[in-house]
């Protein structure tokens, strides 16, 4: 068994260990092997940059799935465990600890909000009545990104001397973003302002599972923390919203006109900081309460099935085309990504050793509807390029959908496979989390080749 100094860590195990003692029927030998399990959980987990209370709870709600008296353990003990990871450590030892990557949080909070502001001082501003900048929409994710990146580093106390090579890809961002002379209207800067976050997510990626390769359970965990962050800042955008609309309402009862504060300053750096905000919360709070985004997914995944299935049989109905013009391009695209993040984050949440079942074959069945969806997209795209010609939206589009093809098709046999007991869950989920390369690979290509091939336009 791994040994471990922790004595509060080790309380917990004695608990945990006498309520199986209690049990009727539990032979001393059971407890002991479910012990080893649970030690052995314990190391992975705090390798992994858990502390010693959360990297219980998980392993405690991980070996429910293995036995049920552990099962029966972790529903009982459900609320004080709450009170210990939530409460108590901020009135024990850990408090300072706590308050510390509290400042910290705060700090690269306020460097993003700085951040969004800093293009000011070279005349490029945020102003309410016009639209957002070109700038801007370029390098959104250059503002916020590499602190997200800082903060992962300085969390997982990884050695700064081997992760500076992180700053390349933030650094290439930044220059293919901003020196290409970009013609009036260009298509080639809109594909580079959708792109270039899809590229740069991957080096945080690589800040969050300290520069881990796509092996393992690492990038899932990445995959797991993406789905609550964006559940997150989605919740924090409807307070954010509540209190913006309070701001102007308080500042109009006084005939004054704070549009130029709220749009100009207080959205803008709450945006970017809320970033920085919800990536803490979701590490301070996801070994306690991750089962949301699981939900979620279990909820959106027969909704999604039975809309590409109706588009499916309505086009067949009707005999209609698919529309190919720009934006319904970009929206078919997002629709085929979304659908591919239900399937990765699905897999993220599965324990990968239980059985199929049926949202299994509802998994299946959305991979399916998918691919033939986007079966037809590439279809209706290659028509368009052999009638009207290249163009960089249409390029990028048949390049993206190509992406996804193999994707799905690879993740439509896998599943497969699984489901009629001929191959493991694990292969699916290193096919999954071994594709992510791929797609920010192609990101990165628009961003680099795209604009010089088609003359900036």
């Amino acid at each position: 068994m791994t040994p471990f100094s922790d004595q509060p860590l080790e309380e917990q195990i004695a608990q945990w260990r006498g309520h199986l003692r209690r049990q009727p029927g539990v032979r001393a030998l059971d407890v002991e092997e479910l012990e080893g399990h649970l030690r052995d959980q314990l190391a992975d987990l705090m390798a992994g940059g858990l502390t010693g209370d959360e990297a219980f709870l998980v392993a405690v709600k991980r070996m429910g799935s293995l036995d049920a008296l552990s099962r029966e353990f972790a529903r009982t003990h459900s609320e004080r465990l709450w009170k210990q990871l939530v409460i108590e450590p901020l009135a024990e030892e850990t408090a300072s600890a706590s308050y510390s990557e509290t400042l910290v949080v705060l700090g690269f909070a306020v460097a993003a909000a700085i951040a969004v502001q800093l293009p000011g001082l070279f005349g490029i501003h945020l102003n309410p009545n016009d639209e957002l900048p070109l700038f801007y929409r370029r390098n959104a994710s250059l503002l916020v990104f590499p602190l997200m990146a800082l903060y992962f580093l300085w969390k997982r106390g990884s050695a700064w001397s081997s992760s500076l090579w992180l700053a390349l890809p933030f650094a290439a961002g930044a220059l293919f973003a901003n020196v290409f002379p970009f013609a009036a209207g260009s298509q080639t800067q809109v594909l580079t302002a959708l792109h270039l976050p899809i590229a740069l997510w991957l080096a945080v990626g690589f800040a969050y599972t300290k520069n881990r390769w796509f092996t393992g359970g690492p990038w899932m965990d990445f995959v797991r923390f993406s789905g609550e962050l964006a559940i997150y800042y989605v919740l924090i955008a409807l307070g954010g919203g509540v209190f913006t609309g309070f701001t102007m309402m308080m500042f109009k009862a006084i005939d004054l006109n704070a549009e130029w504060f709220v749009f100009g300053w207080m959205v803008p750096c709450g945006a970017a900081g809320a970033v920085i905000v919800g990536s803490w919360l979701v590490e301070a709070k996801q070994s306690v309460i991750e089962n949301m985004a699981p939900v979620l997914t279990k909820l959106f995944t027969p909704l999604f099935t039975l809309l590409l299935l109706g588009f499916l049989a309505a086009m067949a109905w009707t005999g209609n085309p698919m529309n190919v013009k720009r934006d319904l391009l970009i929206g078919f695209d997002l629709l085929l990504v979304l659908v591919m993040g239900l399937v990765l984050y699905a897999a993220s949440a599965r324990d990968p050793e239980a059985p199929p079942d049926f949202f299994d074959a509802l998994q299946l069945l959305l991979v399916v509807s998918a691919l033939l969806v986007d079966t037809v997209a590439l279809a209706a795209i290659a028509a368009r390029i052999s009638e009207f010609g290249l163009t960089p939206n249409r390029v990028a589009a048949l390049g993206e959908n190509l992406v996804l093809l193999v994707n799905l098709a690879g993740a439509a046999w896998l599943y497969g496979r699984f489901l009629l007991r001929r191959g493991s869950f694990g292969a699916l989920e290193r096919w999954l989390v071994g594709y992510l390369p791929v797609h920010a690979g192609w990101a990165a290509v628009v961003v680099v080749v795209f604009p010089p091939m088609f003359g900036y336009r």
